[in-house]
């Protein structure tokens, strides 16, 4: 019985990160594949071009909903399975489903976004500190770069030292810097070339792109 309460925790937590929210929103309101726009994620960044402001903010909150609530959901009912140590593992195994559900959607093909929101919802459950000085870090480098992108890779490779400074479980920040490097170096491996060779797209901070 535990290991199907863990089995079925574990594929919950990959189905809810695949929900792919931008995808839907974009094919309900402009009837186009958002993988064949822009960068070609289902991130809020990429519906932005599509859509505008107000959509990517409603995209970015869905996608932070869907790191943080399951988690939130997980740690206050405590369901822990016997073979499972401690909540927190249990809790880090989720979180790897979630970001990974994201990036790879099995509705959409194993293909998605860069599971950056997801990432701070996720962060939330973890650390709400921890996520709101990332969340900061990244506006702070939006605002001055204008490039989505690097503010992005810069916030969610700095979350292992967040999670140091405020005390947090070594399991947290070992989580932290294994998703951050998923996050941050495969994910935005395109970004990063861009940036490298000066032709990433800078966009207007909480404005329309360039």
């Amino acid at each position: 019985m535990d290991w199907l309460i863990l089995s079925g925790i574990l594929i919950a937590a990959y189905l809810i990160g695949s929900l792919p929210t931008g995808f839907i929103i974009v094919k309900q309101l402009k009837g186009i594949d958002i993988r064949t726009v822009g960068s070609g994620s289902t991130g809020a960044t990429n519906v932005k071009r599509v859509l505008g402001t107000k959509f990517f903010i409603i995209v970015m909150l869905l996608d932070m909903l869907k790191g943080l609530l399951p988690l939130v959901a997980l740690k206050y009912f405590n369901i822990l399975p016997a073979m499972i140590p401690d909540i927190h593992i249990l809790t880090i195994m989720a979180a790897i489903l979630l970001i990974v559900g994201h990036s790879k959607s099995i509705y959409l093909g194993f293909t998605g976004g860069k599971s950056v929101a997801t990432s701070v919802g996720v962060l939330f459950a973890l650390s709400w500190q921890a996520a709101l000085c990332a969340i900061l870090l990244w506006i702070l480098i939006v605002f001055i770069t204008k490039y989505v992108s690097l503010g992005s890779i810069i916030a969610v490779l700095l979350t292992p030292l967040l999670m140091w400074l405020f005390d947090q479980p070594v399991s947290y920040i070992i989580f932290t810097l294994v998703s951050g490097l998923y996050v941050a170096l495969y994910l935005h491996r395109d970004n990063i070339k861009k940036l490298l060779d000066g032709t990433e797209n800078k966009t207007a901070f909480l404005g329309e792109k360039k």
